[in-house]
């Protein structure tokens, strides 16, 4: 249920309330559990947000709401997790600009409470609960048009997130980063030929609460060419251009071989792909890969 409210040709106020239901289930066929394990919950997320356009070039926003987390079945039907579904509640101060022709810049404060924190645990491969967090920082957006063909995008984050109501040097969110980024820049043709050269950067981010160990960030870049012809579309596209090795997945846990007797931490990891081109043509769902 949604409702928009303009005060005037420059203020404008919108609310809107959401509910859902959730129900949960689980069937271990590894123990042989002979029925299935269920709870029910609701919830109910309000939201607010508030805009003033003092002129066509400038805009101001603020919003603010409650939703929540997403949870595992499995924490739940064992009782691991103190609520159901925890709420979030978040806030963001932000405005748009458009100071030049052909150019969009777009800057946001923000702050997220969660009741609830979520941490993977690789060796059992389950979601266990991990406390309340606190996530704030800013977000950057320009868009720019440097010609009728040529368009560039590029997007910076910045985000400082911790645990609450633990001391300080241990209160670090495991695999939450402080800085990414990704950017375009892109050139469509009036001849059917377009392509587009694609960055992802992340930072080296926590990989336990204590900051001892890192995960590695990565930058990966990545292409695509592609050219259309009334309904038939053929698309070239490479993957990590730079051939650079890269880990995707990381998660710190404590873990023991056979043949020790004293486990030990350890990083697992999940290697990705280096250079890869691939051919396709979408409107006949035909693909081929070249390594």
């Amino acid at each position: 249920m949604a409702q928009d409210i303009e005060l005037s040709s420059h203020f404008n106020i919108s609310g809107a309330v959401r509910f859902d239901h959730f129900r949960f289930a689980h069937k271990n066929l590894l123990t042989g559990e002979p029925l299935f394990r269920n709870q029910a919950r609701s919830i109910i997320s309000p939201k607010i947000n508030i805009s003033f356009n003092p002129s066509a070039f400038v805009k101001i926003y603020f919003n603010n709401g409650i939703g929540f987390h997403s949870n595992d079945t499995r924490v739940i039907l064992n009782n691991s997790a103190e609520d159901i579904l925890p709420k979030v509640f978040s806030t963001d101060l932000g405005v748009i600009l458009k100071p030049i022709k052909n150019l969009i810049l777009k800057t946001a404060l923000w702050h997220l409470f969660s009741e609830q924190e979520f941490v993977y645990v690789g060796d059992a491969g389950i979601i266990e609960p991990g406390g309340e967090t606190r996530r704030m920082g800013i977000d950057v957006s320009v868009r720019y048009q440097f010609s009728e063909w040529l368009y560039g995008d590029v997007d910076v984050n910045y985000t400082k997130a911790r645990s609450v109501g633990v001391p300080k040097g241990e209160d670090y969110v495991p695999l939450a980063p402080s800085f990414t980024s990704i950017g375009c820049v892109t050139a469509k043709g009036k001849n059917g030929f377009s392509g587009s050269l694609r960055y992802r950067w992340i930072t080296d981010r926590p990989a336990n609460e204590t900051n001892t160990i890192r995960a590695d960030g990565y930058f990966i870049l990545d292409g695509i060419i592609s050219y259309q012809w009334k309904r038939f579309e053929m698309m070239l596209s490479a993957e990590n251009i730079l051939n650079r090795e890269w880990k995707e997945a990381q998660f710190d846990t404590e873990s023991k071989l056979k043949m020790k007797r004293i486990p030990f931490q350890r990083s697992i990891i999940r290697p990705v792909h280096l250079f890869i081109l691939k051919g396709e043509s979408p409107s006949g769902s035909k693909q081929r890969t070249f390594l």
